[in-house]
């Protein structure tokens, strides 16, 4: 059964920076290309990320780049979404995803 599990949600400043996990289970994650999507209140679910097998990731072309970097551990068969020099724009769900999986989203409020 395949499980994708983020956390590493929260509250921050402003300026801050956070770092979001998804774990997962049930495939074999050494080959998976795995994405990071949000949604923010009232709009729709955006793509922020992606890194292949190799570890190489990319990221949006939006507001995002530059401040956000992904990475994986496939010895943990985890991966990360690093979050720095949060704005209020980036508050939203955030999602891990693989192929049509999807885990149940962390919250991310960035907020004075």
């Amino acid at each position: 059964q395949v499980q994708l599990v983020e956390s590493g949600g929260g509250l921050v400043q402003p300026g801050g920076s956070l770092r979001l996990s998804c774990a997962f289970s049930g495939f074999t994650f050494n080959s998976a290309v795995m994405n990071w999507h949000r949604q923010a209140p009232g709009k729709e679910r955006e793509w922020v990320a992606s890194i292949n097998s190799s570890g190489y990731g990319i990221t949006s072309t939006n507001s995002v780049k530059g401040r956000f970097t992904t990475s994986r551990d496939n010895a943990k068969n985890t991966v990360y979404l690093q979050m720095n020099s949060l704005k209020p724009e980036d508050t939203a769900v955030y999602y891990c995803n693989w192929r049509t999986y999807w885990g149940q989203g962390t919250q991310v409020t960035v907020s004075a």
